[in-house]
Order: structure tokens, then C-alpha cells, then sequence
């Protein structure tokens, strides 16, 4: 697996969103998963922060994402209908542009054999020159995520830093 035309020297950082990974009480396993993934896809580094389900934790891990100049932010958890969902409002604070074909079609991929897709609230966008994604929690949606990023993410990337226009 591996994106075509994604730079060499790509950067990626894995936000898991999770009270009970970040309090100790469940071993994080989509963060770990979604990292591995991003590095077989040729991500030179994809780091794994975990923070709660805290609106102002969210969005300072992905404003530290950005500022730390890398080229793809991807949060795992916290894009569904639970009262502590809030993984779509933190980004939506950060984002200077909404990406919406990319959430949809994040929701439509697999959608026949799990419906449940077309719940997720996540949202995608830009903040400068890193993108943002949001990912649901489980193994599964971080594998369909990948899929979905893979024919693109190179693009995309190149696009932001200034090339094929």
C-alpha cells in the first residue's frame, strides 16, 4: 500500500480521542493502528497523542499539529452521537477550510456492509498547509479511512505545498 506522488519527507500525527485510553483505563488500539497504516503508506514519521474527550484539548492537539508544521492531522474517536463526542465541533474551531467531499466520502466507503458510516459526524478540512481528518474509533473505521485517504492524500499534499496547480 502507498499513495502515489505523497512526498518523501511527509509528516502525519495520529490524535486518538478517548477519556478512557487518555485516563489509562483501555489500551489505545486505533491510534497505534491508524499510525502504522500512515507510515506503510510512506509517511516519513506519524506520531500517536492521545487526549480526552475535551473540546479544548482537541483543538490544542491539532493547533500543535499544525504548528509543528506537519501535512496531515488525523483524529481517531469521538465523531459520533454520544453526549462526548466532540472531535467534529474542536476541528471545526481550527479549520480555515471545510473539506467536504472528503468527509462524505470518508462516510459512503464500505457503506454496504456497515451502514453505521453514515452516522459519523467527522468533518476534514485545512488549517494552513496541514489537513485535517477526522476518523471514528474503532480498528475498522481507521482501516476504511486509510483506504479512502490513499488515492488522494499525495495530491492533496502536493497541493498545499505549493506544486501541481
Amino acid at each position: 500500500m502507498s499513495a502515489e506522488d505523497l512526498p518523501t519527507d511527509a509528516r502525519a500525527r495520529v490524535i486518538t480521542v478517548s477519556d478512557r485510553s487518555h485516563g489509562g483505563l483501555r489500551h489505545d488500539t486505533s491510534g497505534p493502528l491508524l499510525a502504522s497504516l500512515l507510515i506503510e503508506l510512506g509517511f516519513a514519521e506519524a506520531e500517536v497523542v492521545v487526549v480526552p474527550d475535551e473540546i479544548a484539548d482537541i483543538e490544542a492537539a491539532l493547533r500543535t499539529a499544525v504548528a509543528a508544521g506537519v501535512d496531515l492531522a488525523v483524529t481517531t474517536g469521538g465523531t459520533g452521537f454520544a453526549p462526548r463526542d466532540v472531535t467534529p465541533e474542536a476541528t471545526r474551531r481550527v479549520l480555515d477550510r471545510e473539506a467536504p467531499g472528503l468527509a462524505e466520502a470518508l462516510r459512503q466507503f464500505n457503506r454496504e456492509s456497515v451502514p453505521t458510516t453514515i452516522l459519523s459526524r467527522a468533518v476534514a478540512g485545512v488549517v494552513g498547509t496541514t489537513i485535517v481528518v477526522n476518523l471514528p474509533g474503532s480498528t475498522g473505521g481507521v482501516r476504511d479511512g486509510v483506504s479512502v485517504l490513499t488515492p488522494v492524500i499525495g495530491h492533496a499534499i502536493t497541493q498545499l505545498r505549493g506544486g501541481d496547480h
